[in-house]
């Protein structure tokens, strides 16, 4: 799913990046006199022949031509020799940073599918720019790499599963919530010519709940096993955290508004109770307004 990919893409971009440069420090020959592209080659086809399922490799200039043919698993394009790829993020950022870098997923001409590029600038003796080494892996292949902490990947879906189960049994909880409360209504007979307030508070109460833990385990199973994060603004796992609260404090706002009618109808003395209620609201959103800011500042930072 390509959400959930780019998700944890962002997530392991440093453990990805990481092995790109050490593979390609380990391999291609750097700040040594006499550069030229018949000893870098080898070796960058060397890099693709052991990582599995690689796209292709290929070598830039310093102006961001590329030089050589892109050499895919099976082949190699010929006609890309010439081409500028100066405005490409695997050029510019690699001779801006001056080291290994690795680009966002992007569609790639090759498959189509979404592919990154790690690039390394290659240096001559005196530390000038003399090439820039690219390589070519589908975003998936890129993931697999970055996990390949057995324990990571073991964890990874151990919480995902449990997120799962815990959402689902959630949404029957609600369901029931929703019966019991569409049931009120035939239990006691609301209708317009019996219309008890007590009775219709029982009802709503109930599928305030249910309305409550339905949208925490949407929120449970959109941010924590699809990967849909909406609040760019929030780190990750704030997220869920957010909107649990949110909920909460939309369930106790209908609660008390309708304790004020029912007191204000029934029992004006116990309104003060209802008061306490809209009070922890006011706190809670307070609190949680404070909390959005201190994650926000977090994220930015």
């Amino acid at each position: 799913m390509v959400a959930l990919d780019i998700q944890q893409f962002s997530q392991s971009r440093t453990k990805a990046r990481a092995y790109f440069c050490y593979l390609f420090s380990k391999n291609i020959p750097n700040r040594l006199p006499s550069l030229s592209q018949e000893m870098i080659m080898p070796r960058l086809l060397k890099i693709k022949a052991d990582l599995e399922n690689c796209e292709g490799v290929y070598l830039l200039d310093t102006r961001g031509v590329q030089i050589t043919p892109t050499f895919t698993a099976d082949k190699q394009i010929d006609d890309d020799a010439g081409r500028i790829r100066a405005d490409r993020a695997y050029y510019y950022r690699a001779v801006r940073e001056k080291r290994c870098t690795i680009t966002d997923p992007y569609p790639s001409l090759i498959t189509g599918e979404l592919t990154v590029t790690a690039s390394q600038p290659i240096y001559c003796e005196d530390g000038n720019l003399k090439y820039i080494a690219c390589l070519d892996m589908p975003l998936d292949e890129v993931i697999k790499i970055a996990h390949l902490n057995t324990m990571d990947t073991f964890f990874g879906r151990f919480f995902k599963y449990s997120y799962a189960v815990f959402a689902f049994a959630l949404i029957s909880v609600a369901l029931l919530l929703f019966a019991k409360g569409i049931g009120t209504f035939f239990s006691y007979q609301i209708t317009p010519a019996h219309f008890d307030i007590k009775n219709v508070f029982e009802a709503t109460i109930l599928l305030t709940l249910a309305l409550a833990i339905f949208d925490l385990s949407k929120t449970l199973i959109e941010e924590e096993i699809l990967g849909r994060h909406k609040e760019q603004n929030i780190s990750g796992p704030h997220k869920t955290m957010v909107r649990f609260l949110g909920s909460i404090i939309i369930a106790l706002s209908i609660e008390a508004l309708m304790l004020v009618f029912k007191f204000a109808i029934t029992d004006p003395e116990q309104l003060m109770y209802a008061m306490f209620i809209i009070a922890g609201v006011a706190l809670l959103l307070i609190s949680l307004a404070i909390y959005i800011r201190f994650t926000k500042v977090e994220h930015d930072s």
